[in-house]
Order: structure tokens, then C-alpha cells, then sequence
């Protein structure tokens, strides 16, 4: 039997699994506290030993808060719409959005914002290259080294990455994200972040000592989490609904079947549509997250939630706040983003064709799914439209992380994961 070892290390937990290759198969799984106190390694190796099996050893990390990315753009609802959207694909949380002309004090709410990674993206190829080449002198003169990703108009992003160069930032260049308005290339982007993640982030956040962590890591949690709903829609020919209710964050996945009409006909994006999608919600959470699920429930008129007790909260309690987390995060996820006060609402999402509904996240795992996923498929009232009639599941053994980790390496064992959801 070949097999290989998953491990997603986590902010508070270190989930590992034991996959056998040749037929797909969850074998065995362990999950011990994360040990970023001290050295995450620690954790790391310990749920691995007491899978009590070997293999090839395939490592996703959130841990440390995972990849906080900032997108500087052209204009609000294209280019920097579009970037954002490539952010949270490539498993980032997009911390802070800049659009235009970059001054003193548009630089300054950047570096409050404290990414870990800078995706400079601006004009479509062959359209105006002045804010791009702008916005670049600006973050060469703003004392800000950080990983600078430009993934703009391809008659400057040269040009750009050389002016950041000089400035000793590093820099990857990549192809636009949006080439031709309403066309949107998230690959490269995606690529050149989850290796820049993993070049520099990784081993900034001072997870572990030396460089073996580093070493292991092959893609942010979320990136991996993706990549497995991509592969289950892929499977399964249906588009597929995801949401993760978390601690700190609630994450919600959707691979929806490509239409026509949306990309070519008058309900056309400009900023592109992203057929696999992701949004992350930094507010809504169980734990640290709870006060933001208060308050975000009583501006979308839902019941509040009662946490006047304080963490540790009851199993009911954290149900309630599980389930009023991810009706919030489904809502915000369908109807899309705004960039503002009276802006309009771009990258929503249709997701009445859903024909699959997965719940993950530890309260979900322990109990709650059924009580959270009847919130989310029961809400009528959120400016959103619910699958009709969808199949409901729980990721109760962590494959959807495991599945994405092996996808490329050995797809049909990924398939054979997701198949048992």
C-alpha cells in the first residue's frame, strides 16, 4: 500500500490524515493542539506520529493568522474588484483594498492594514499603464518591504517590477488578472501568491526554528480547501457550496457550472466572473469571532446571539453562534462586495443551481452541522436566493484540505477522497 500524510496546521489545531493512494482512501486521522506558542513543528510531528503510518507528507498552514494580502488597483470596481477576488482564490485573506492614484495618505491605510503580501494590479493589456507605474514608485518610496506581486497591464508590469527592484522589494511578475475587461485569468496571480506565501511568509511569521517548516508547507489551508471544492465539483458535475465556520473567521467556497450568459451576454462582469470562488469573513467567528457575530446579527435583523456569559461558551451557544455566522457569511457571499457607501455590489454570487452543501469547522463537526446548515438553507430573508433542493453534507474527517494537498500529484486518489463526502 503507498500512502501519503495530509497535515493542515491550523491556528488552534494541527489536523493530519492518512491517505492511502491506491484507492483513495481516509485511513486514519489524529489532530493535536497547534503549537505556535512554541514551535509549531512540535505539533506537527506529534499528529503525525500518532497516525502510525508514513508516507510522503504533504503540509497546509494557516497558522499565525495565514496570508493577510493587500490588492492596490486601477479603479474600484474593475481592476482592484478583480484583484480582490484573485486574493481570496489564492487562499489569502484580502485585508485592505487600494484604488487609483496612490498618495501619502492611501499609503498609510496600507501599511496599517500590515499585509504579508502587496498584489499591484492596474489596466487592461494594452490600456493605461500611468497608475500602475505610479502606484509602483509610490510603494518603492513608502519604506514597505514587502512581497510586491504585479499582475497588471503587460505593456508596464516590467517596467513596475523594475522600479520596485531597485528599491530592494521583492517582486514576482505575473500575468494580468484582467486582460480584456470583463475576462478574469486567475491562475498566474494564484501561482505566483501561493509561491510567494510560501518564499517569504511562511518563514516571517517565526512559526518554527530553522527551515524545515518552510519546507513543508506547500499552500495556504484556504488555497488547499479550494482546490479540493474544485476537484468535488469537478467530480460530482454539480456546483458545490462550502462554508467553514471557524474560531476567528467563517470562509465560504462556491464552484458554480460556468454560464454563457454571464460571461459573453448583457449580465456580463466587467470585472470578470470566477466560476470557483471564495470570500472570508474576519469578523464572524465562534471564538475570538463572537462579538463580531453580535453585532453583524443585529444589522442584518437575525437574532442575537446571548455571549453574555463569555468564552468558554455552552455547546448551545456556540450552535447558535455557528449557525448565525454562516447565514451571515452566505449572505454576504451571494450578494457580493461593495467597495464603499453607495457603491454597487460586484462578485455576487447565483447559487440556486447548487446541487451540494458542505459544512465544516469544529462545532459543525461535533454536532452542530445539522442545526447550522438547516440556518443557512432555511434563510429566506437575506437578499439571496437558497439552493432548492441540495444534498447536505458534513467534511466531518477533514478530506476537502487533504484532497486539494494531493490533487496534482495523485488526482485520482483526491477524487476518491471527495467521493466519500
Amino acid at each position: 500500500m503507498t500512502t501519503a500524510v495530509c497535515v493542515d496546521v491550523g491556528s488552534t489545531y494541527t489536523k493530519a490524515c492518512l491517505v492511502d493512494l491506491d484507492g483513495g482512501v481516509l485511513l486514519r486521522r489524529a489532530e493535536v493542539p497547534t503549537t505556535a506558542g512554541t514551535d509549531v513543528l512540535t505539533g506537527l510531528d506529534a499528529a503525525v506520529a500518532q497516525l502510525g503510518g508514513t508516507g510522503e507528507l504533504y503540509v497546509c498552514s494557516s497558522a499565525g493568522g495565514g496570508l493577510r494580502l493587500a490588492v492596490v488597483g486601477y479603479e474600484a470596481l474593475v481592476t482592484a474588484e478583480a484583484g480582490h477576488r484573485v486574493g481570496l482564490s489564492a487562499g489569502a485573506q484580502v485585508v485592505h483594498v487600494a484604488a487609483g492614484a496612490l498618495d501619502g495618505r492611501a499609503v498609510a491605510a496600507l501599511r496599517a492594514s500590515r499585509p504579508d503580501v502587496i498584489l499591484l494590479v492596474g489596466g487592461t493589456d494594452g490600456g493605461d499603464g500611468e497608475v500602475l507605474l505610479h502606484n509602483a514608485r509610490r510603494l518603492g518610496t513608502s519604506r514597505m518591504r514587502v512581497p510586491v506581486v504585479v499582475a497588471g497591464n503587460a505593456d508596464v508590469r516590467d517596467e513596475a517590477a523594475e522600479v520596485l527592484t531597485g528599491r530592494r522589494i521583492p517582486v514576482t511578475v505575473t500575468g494580468n488578472v484582467l486582460p480584456r475587461i470583463g475576462v478574469l485569468d486567475p491562475g498566474p496571480a494564484r501561482a505566483a501568491i501561493r509561491e510567494v506565501f510560501l518564499r517569504h511568509v511562511i518563514g516571517g511569521k517565526r512559526l518554527s526554528r530553522g527551515g524545515r517548516f518552510g519546507s513543508l508547507v506547500r499552500a495556504a489551508t484556504p488555497d488547499a480547501v479550494l482546490a479540493g471544492v474544485e476537484l468535488l465539483a469537478d467530480v460530482t458535475g454539480a456546483g458545490v457550496l462550502v462554508v467553514d465556520v471557524g474560531g476567528a473567521t467563517t470562509d465560504v467556497y462556491s464552484a458554480l457550472l460556468p454560464d454563457a450568459e454571464s460571461e459573453t451576454g448583457p449580465r456580463r462582469d466587467v470585472a470578470g466572473t470566477l466560476w470557483r470562488s471564495r470570500t472570508v469573513e474576519g469578523d464572524l467567528g465562534v471564538g475570538v469571532g463572537a462579538p463580531g457575530v453580535v453585532a453583524a446579527a443585529a444589522a442584518e435583523k437575525l437574532p442575537v446571539p446571548d455571549i453574555s456569559g463569555g468564552p468558554p461558551y455552552s455547546a448551545g451557544t456556540d450552535r447558535r453562534l455557528a449557525a448565525t455566522a454562516a447565514t451571515i457569511a452566505l449572505r454576504r457571499h451571494a450578494r457580493g462586495y461593495s467597495a464603499g457607501p453607495g457603491q454597487p455590489r460586484t462578485g455576487g454570487r447565483d447559487l440556486r443551481d447548487v446541487r451540494l452543501v458542505v459544512g465544516s469547522g469544529g462545532v459543525l463537526r461535533h454536532g452542530g452541522g445539522e442545526e447550522v446548515l438547516d440556518a443557512v438553507l432555511g434563510d429566506t430573508a437575506g437578499g439571496w436566493a437558497a439552493p432548492a433542493a441540495p444534498r447536505r453534507t458534513v467534511d466531518a474527517q477533514y478530506v476537502l484540505a487533504a484532497a486539494g494537498l494531493i490533487a496534482v500529484d495523485h488526482p485520482a486518489a483526491a477524487a476518491g477522497l471527495v467521493h466519500a463526502l
